[in-house]
């Protein structure tokens, strides 16, 4: 019973941090793009860079399984961003190593979660394969 109950409890705060997590990568693409370009044109650059980690958010706060494999996917787009600015832009070297750290924290949690939830979700099995 104690097992079900700290697996539980583990599921609940691994879902809690990838929450937190995708919010401090939103709060960093937010910050590094508002710094990016002048006044009118930040604001659409600001929601065109946010959308990758806006698209899975409905499902990450509902806590389903599927949403959490699929938003793996959306990491890619801001480990490029933060990897090429790191590399070839030292005046955002900062912001663009606070992107990459978010993202790479950001996947760690969404792999956290999908390997604490495996077999409770429904129709899931935890048999090994052939």
């Amino acid at each position: 019973m104690t097992g079900n109950f700290d697996r539980s409890l583990q599921l609940v705060r691994a879902r809690r941090c990838t929450l937190a997590t995708t919010a401090v990568l939103a709060a960093c693409v937010a910050v590094a793009a508002l710094r990016s370009a002048p006044w009118p044109s930040n604001l659409v650059w600001t929601v065109a860079l946010l959308m990758p980690v806006a698209a899975p958010l409905p499902g990450l706060v509902r806590g389903q399984r599927r949403t959490y494999a699929w938003a793996t996917l959306c990491v890619a787009p801001y480990f490029i961003y933060g990897v090429t600015e790191v590399v070839a832009n030292p005046a955002v070297r900062a912001a663009a190593g606070a992107i990459l750290f978010a993202s790479l924290a950001w996947f760690v949690m969404l792999v956290r979660y999908l390997r604490l939830s495996r077999g409770t979700s429904p129709g899931v099995q935890d048999t090994p394969g052939p």
